[in-house]
């Protein structure tokens, strides 16, 4: 049916001649990728015949697989309907990203990107890309963006560009408060954050903080009874299988603690420290630590 009454509505010349299928000429492009044009015509088709559509719009790659659907609807229903585009947004290599290309997928939906993670990705942009993106995904006005540019041009290394960019459009998605905890987490991460900070976060902002991928080791209240040492805590065998201590050795962690290479909770942790109940200040069962500068992870008191 669908080859008899869609198939038949545009030539062979006429699917040949789409920009999307010229530039894949010559280095291949298969059967399915070709005809799949035909497919989202006829889509358009019967949302114009349903829901009475009469324009979709879509990234500049689709112009050839929209306008298919114009020509279906033209021929079929002597229809009107419309296509417009927009610029394709792509990264600094020139590849698109989205919920279809390589890598990091970026979604709005806080249960699949994190608030944090979500804030991390515009943080993280290159000057060229941040440049890019301010102007597309924020409602700064164009001097407003020249003159932060001009700013972050005289520092760099602040990356004022890509910080404003990543408050502006997690607060607009997100929520303020989003914003604020998104910050919050990046602080503690990258060794800016406080104690206070540690104690006073809530459970979804520790669940982010999992989220990001930290590995988790647990120890038990009765291997902590009144309190054991951090050597011992370090390198303590784990109750649950999976989980492995902080450190292969108690050689290991010794010299990592004279070297003031061990931190929890944002405190360097000297040799002669005994952990105690009182060390897991998040929600009253955790504990972060650290090792060198940014090899984190969570110990759990079960």
């Amino acid at each position: 049916d669908f080859l008899r009454d869609i198939g038949k509505q545009l030539t062979v010349s006429y699917m040949l001649a789409k920009d999307s299928v010229q530039s894949r000429m010559e280095g291949g492009i298969s059967f399915t990728e070709f005809s799949y044009q035909l497919l989202q015509g006829w889509d358009y088709h019967h949302l114009n015949q349903t829901q009475k559509c009469t324009v979709q719009i879509a990234g500049a790659d689709q112009w050839g697989n929209i306008t298919a659907g114009t020509e279906i609807i033209r021929k079929m229903s002597a229809g009107e309907a419309h296509a417009v585009t927009c610029p394709l947004v792509t990264k600094a290599d020139g590849t698109k990203f989205g919920k279809s290309a390589a890598g990091e997928r970026i979604w709005l939906d806080p249960k699949l990107t994190s608030p944090y993670r979500f804030y991390q990705f515009w943080l993280n942009a290159g000057d060229d890309e941040a440049a890019r993106y301010i102007r597309i995904f924020t409602l700064l006005g164009k001097e407003e963006i020249e003159a932060i540019e001009a700013e972050h041009a005289q520092a760099p290394h602040l990356r004022l560009l890509q910080k404003i960019l990543a408050e502006d459009v997690t607060t607009r998605v997100h929520s303020k408060a989003a914003f604020e905890s998104a910050q919050k987490i990046s602080k503690i991460l990258f060794g800016e954050g406080s104690i206070d900070d540690l104690r006073n976060m809530s459970l979804g902002e520790f669940s982010d903080f999992l989220g990001d991928g930290l590995p988790c080791m647990q120890i038990s209240c009765e291997s902590l009874g009144n309190g054991l040492s951090a050597i011992d805590v370090l390198t303590t065998p784990q109750v649950i299988a999976g989980c492995k201590s902080a450190f292969a050795s108690k050689g290991e962690a010794k010299r990592a603690l004279l070297a003031n290479g061990v931190s929890i909770n944002q405190q360097k942790v000297p040799l002669e420290k005994i952990v105690t109940v009182n060390d897991f200040i998040i929600q009253k069962k955790f504990a972060l630590l650290r090792k060198g500068k940014k090899d984190y992870s969570i110990i759990e008191l079960i």
